[in-house]
């Protein structure tokens, strides 16, 4: 179960590296526009991410 974990933080380097690589200015703009989102609904998006994410690895393992 460790080297799955790791395995998959790994690919989440990459998938976040890609996003860098391939659109730095995009990137850039986004990462702008979530600096003037209120820190409360950062937190209500970043909980819907993670639920959403741990419903579809429930799925899919």
């Amino acid at each position: 179960m460790p080297h799955a974990f790791a395995a998959a933080l790994c690919l989440v380097l990459v998938l976040e590296g890609l996003f860098l690589f391939a659109a730095p200015q995009a990137w850039q703009r986004m990462a702008e526009q979530m600096r003037q989102l209120d820190p409360r609904r950062l937190r209500l998006i970043g909980g819907a991410m993670v639920a959403v994410g741990l419903l579809a690895l429930r799925f899919i393992a």
